[in-house]
């Protein structure tokens, strides 16, 4: 492995990681935010970091928005500051809320989502209140409340506004499927922010790496504040 024009390049496998600056910056994230890559960790499904990285690399970076209504199913999961809760009624108290599905130990895509919605978090605080932020895991197995998921949390500084959930994985899979985002395997999943004014409404779907700044617009203009 050896270093070229600032992103790690292996002479095997022609991956180009995804904490490359140029994208890092494009998106809004902090290098210190984004985990080297470790080329012994496999996943379970054969699917290493590295070859993640690479997919992303070469997936178009466009934006596709469309409108989806979601049928939410009636399931527990658990906050990450402990506190066990039921879906869709999680989603249904009335605010704003927008969503996306990340995992702790992700090194490329997760770093990126998370970090536009600290960064959308820092962009809505003079709005008045503030929408309801969840993060779902993608690998409940791992992300348990007595484990990394409130240091995640912690990491990105979340405010009260922005929870992540946990659960059993059949629960996860449930809702992935319910907004359409589940791949099979979590090295398989794709960057994508929904948002809904209030119950009742349709989702918009935000697919690609959607900026914090095209995030707070699309919201503000489906809450009615421009």
């Amino acid at each position: 492995m050896h270093e070229t024009g600032g992103c790690r390049r292996l002479t095997r496998g022609a991956w180009i990681a995804i904490a490359c600056l140029g994208l890092g910056a494009a998106s809004g994230v902090r290098a210190e935010d984004m985990a080297p890559m470790d080329h012994s960790q496999m996943d379970h499904s054969g699917m290493n970091h590295d070859m993640h990285a690479q997919h992303l690399a070469n997936a178009p970076q466009d934006v596709k928005r469309a409108e989806d209504r979601v049928e939410i199913p009636k399931l527990g999961m658990q906050r990450h500051d402990g506190r066990k809760v039921e879906f869709p009624a999680e989603l249904d108290d009335g605010r704003p809320v927008l969503v996306n599905f990340i995992f702790t130990t992700c090194t490329a895509i997760c770093p990126i989502l998370s970090r536009t919605f600290a960064q959308v978090q820092d962009k809505l605080a003079a709005d008045g209140p503030m929408p309801h932020l969840v993060s779902i895991s993608i690998d409940p197995e791992n992300d348990t409340v007595s484990g990394p998921l409130p240091a995640y949390a912690e990491k990105f500084e979340a405010g009260p506004s922005w929870q992540f959930y946990t659960g059993s994985v059949e629960n996860s899979i449930a809702l992935q499927k319910a907004f359409k985002t589940f791949r099979g395997d979590k090295m398989n999943h794709i960057p994508v922010v929904f948002m809904r004014a209030k119950p009742g409404e349709p989702w918009l779907r935000l697919e690609g790496f959607a900026s914090a700044d095209r995030v707070v617009a699309e919201y503000r203009r489906r809450v009615g504040l421009h």
